[in-house]
């Protein structure tokens, strides 16, 4: 991209090629596959007080550790696994958050074998669709929403963990559920035209 493209104003995304690439490419584009989804949702609870560049960066040493984010294969992980992790320097070590992603892929099996189907789930917080914001500024941009809060209280209820209304609201712009792109976004555009699938 040129020094003329215009982006949103994230703090320290400036001149950072990774955290560019990841705003230009991936920030907002709807995502209709489960395990996608299902992953995102994991790496948004890692990143549960802390920044997303720092989990941006170890994604992919996360995508090692956690056998690519295979639900069927994070789902029998056992004490060894657990300590494999917790040793591993190169993701985020974290007893509570190593468990919860471990819980939530048994649980993610289990609404699958129920017939619920992970991706339809989420979307039909937004009605299948995404929600096309027009903010001007990112101080507009709000940290949670109703909706949020919805899905959240939703996921609790079926046993995933670190996903309250202000990491569901993240996750929920990062998949593309909305489009928090600015309107002055060179993305803004293109991304509201995108329905996913």
């Amino acid at each position: 991209m040129s020094e003329q493209t215009i982006r949103c104003a994230w703090r320290g995304m400036a001149g950072d090629p990774l955290y560019e690439a990841y705003h230009d490419t991936e920030w907002g584009v709807p995502e209709f596959d489960s395990r996608a989804l299902w992953e995102k949702l994991v790496l948004d609870g890692f990143q549960a007080g802390l920044a997303w560049i720092t989990i941006l960066r170890k994604r992919e040493a996360f995508r090692a550790a956690f056998a690519d984010f295979d639900p069927e294969v994070v789902a029998r992980f056992g004490e060894a696994d657990r300590a494999r992790l917790m040793a591993d320097a190169g993701i985020v070590r974290s007893n509570a958050k190593i468990d919860a992603a471990i819980a939530g892929a048994r649980i993610f099996l289990d609404m699958r074998e129920a017939g619920e189907d992970f991706s339809q789930f989420l979307w039909g917080f937004t009605g299948g669709a995404p929600i096309r914001n027009a903010w001007t500024d990112v101080s507009q941009v709000p940290a949670q929403t109703p909706v949020a809060a919805e899905m959240a209280k939703a996921l609790k209820a079926k046993g995933f963990k670190f996903c309250g209304p202000v990491i569901v609201y993240a996750f929920m712009q990062a998949v593309g559920m909305v489009n928090d792109h600015v309107v002055t976004c060179f993305r803004h555009a293109p991304v509201s035209r995108m329905t996913g699938s």
